[in-house]
C-alpha cells in the first residue's frame, strides 16, 4: 500500500524525532516535532470512536518517536490514521527550492477538451476549472456539499475516462488512495491537493502523480492554537505557505 511506502521512506530517509505536542482538533490535527516543525492533517470527526475519548491509541503521544507514531498511518481507526499523516507531514513538508507558491491551476495544465475528475469538493477550484475544460465531474462523500456532486464510490468507475484528476489527499487517511491512483493510470495529469498532502515526490511520482499541492507551516504555535480552537484552512492564513510541487 502507498501508506506503507510513505512510512518506509520517511523512516529510512529522515532523522527520527520526538513529538513535543499533539492537538486533535475538530477540523484538523496538528503535530509538533522537537525541531519545531509542525504538520497537519484533516480530522474526520465522524470517524472518531463513540464516547468521550476519540483517540484510543498509545498515551501520551507527546514524547513518542516519529517512527512509533507513523505506524498509525493507514490505521482503520480514522483519528489514528490522521495523527500518523500529520506526523508524516511534519517530517516531510519543509521549504524546498523546487516549491512554487500560488494557485494550483497555474501549474495544472488543462485543455479545452479535457474531462476532469475531482475527488473531494474543492469549491474555489470548481468555477475556474469549469471555464477551462469540457467537463468537470465531482465525487464527494458528503453529498450535502453541493447539489452537483456524485457519490464518492462512482470515482473508481469514472476516473478512467478522465484526462485530468484532482484528488483530495485525505484519501490517504480513508485508505482509498491506492484504488484511486489505479483508476487514474490513464490520466495525463494527477494532482493531490489539500493541507493533508505529504510533499514526498519519491513515493508519489512512481504512482503516476504529477503535481502535489499542500502546505508548509511557518508559524507552528499559531497553527496549534487554531487547531485546538476548532479551526481549519480558513483560519490558517499567513501561518502556512500554500505550495505546489511539479513531479
Amino acid at each position: 500500500m502507498i501508506v506503507d511506502e510513505l512510512r518506509g521512506h520517511l523512516v529510512s530517509e529522515l532523522p527520527e524525532q520526538r513529538l513535543t505536542d499533539v492537538r486533535i482538533g475538530l477540523g484538523y490535527t496538528a503535530v509538533m516535532l522537537e525541531d519545531g516543525a509542525v504538520g497537519v492533517a484533516y480530522t474526520f470527526r465522524e470517524d472518531a470512536a463513540a464516547g468521550c475519548s476519540v483517540f484510543m491509541g498509545r498515551r501520551p503521544l507527546a514524547g513518542r518517536t516519529t517512527t512509533e507514531i507513523l505506524e498509525y498511518l493507514g490505521s482503520t481507526e480514522g483519528v489514528e490514521s490522521t495523527v500518523g499523516l500529520a506526523v508524516a507531514n511534519a517530517l516531510a513538508n519543509r521549504a524546498h527550492p523546487d516549491q512554487r507558491e500560488g494557485d494550483i491551476l497555474d501549474l495544472l495544465p488543462t485543455r479545452p477538451d479535457d474531462r476532469v475528475g475531482m475527488v473531494g469538493f474543492f469549491g474555489p477550484l470548481v468555477g475556474p476549472l469549469e471555464k477551462r475544460v469540457r467537463e468537470l465531474t465531482i465525487f464527494e462523500r458528503n453529498m450535502a456539499r453541493s447539489e452537483r456532486v456524485l457519490p464518492a464510490e462512482a470515482a473508481l468507475e469514472q476516473l478512467p475516462q478522465c484526462d485530468v484528476a484532482v484528488i483530495t489527499s485525505t484519501a490517504l487517511i480513508r485508505g482509498d488512495m491506492d484504488r484511486l491512483l489505479e483508476a487514474t493510470a490513464g490520466c495525463r495529469e494527477v494532482a493531490l491537493v489539500g493541507a493533508s498532502t505529504p510533499l514526498v515526490p519519491a513515493v508519489l511520482a512512481p504512482r503516476g502523480v504529477t503535481l502535489l499541492s499542500g502546505v508548509v507551516v511557518t508559524d507552528g504555535p499559531g497553527i496549534l492554537q487554531i487547531v485546538s480552537e476548532g479551526g481549519g484552512m480558513g483560519f490558517f492564513g499567513a501561518r502556512v505557505r500554500k505550495v505546489n510541487l511539479r513531479l
